[in-house]
């Protein structure tokens, strides 16, 4: 999919939000039950229709259960009681994931 139109869907399936975090659609599916901050729409055929937000929480989640190792209750609470702070310390670790690949990027082309 290009980038331009990817950035304009309004709506992401179950399966592209899946297919994003490189998870089973299952998780998808806990995940949505175990945290309120998920909210899909559905469609007429009940279908699940994810928004940016609810992809930009899932981020979040994945970052909390995945990256750093939580239970799904500690990412609960962290979600509950600081998510202004959960979601900018997370903002700062993609801007320092983003600098240090374009770093490495530099240092390849390098002689």
């Amino acid at each position: 999919m290009e980038p331009e139109k990817q950035s304009l869907k309004v709506y992401y399936s179950i399966g592209e939000v899946a297919d994003m975090f490189q998870v089973n659609t299952s998780l998808i599916r806990f995940w949505e039950k175990e945290f309120d901050i998920i909210k899909p729409h559905k469609n007429k055929k009940g279908n699940r229709q994810f928004t940016k937000a609810d992809i930009d929480n899932f981020h979040l989640i994945y970052h909390l259960v995945k990256e750093k190792g939580m239970t799904l209750k500690g990412a609960q609470m962290k979600l509950s009681e600081q998510k202004a702070e959960t979601e900018a310390n997370f903002e700062v670790v993609k801007r320092l994931q983003a600098i240090k690949e374009e770093l490495i990027l530099i240092k390849e082309q390098l002689p």
